[in-house]
Formats: structure tokens, C-alpha cells, sequence
């Protein structure tokens, strides 16, 4: 399976907004916002913010 691309965030005051190639897929407030930015700063950012918008192993991935 190939690696999740093309995720990307921008912190806006309290909020964090997660786009996929350019269109918002998230956005995260309060407790999960900081979550998220203590995840992207320890891991692989790309696996985090997929994981984040639910785009991650759904089972139907095609090779």
C-alpha cells in the first residue's frame, strides 16, 4: 500500500484546519487540535492527518 500524500494543516487561533490536495477534509478544536499538533511534531505528519479525516485502512484499497 502506498503512503498517505498530499495532506497538509495550517493552525488558525484554537483551530487546526487539515486540507487533502487543497480541500479542507478537517477541522479540529480545543483538546483534539493539540493532540493532533503533539502527533504531527512525534510521527510521520502524513499518517497522522490521514488518520485524522478517517483516510486511513478502510479495507477497500486497491493495489
Amino acid at each position: 500500500m502506498a503512503a498517505p500524500e498530499g495532506f497538509s494543516y495550517k493552525v488558525r487561533g484554537s483551530e487546526v484546519v487539515v486540507s487533502h490536495h487543497g480541500r479542507r477534509a478537517a477541522t479540529l478544536r480545543g483538546d483534539a487540535a493539540a493532540r493532533f499538533l503533539r502527533d504531527v511534531e512525534r510521527r510521520d505528519p502524513q499518517h497522522v492527518m490521514a488518520r485524522v479525516t478517517g483516510n486511513y485502512k478502510r479495507g477497500n484499497e486497491r493495489r
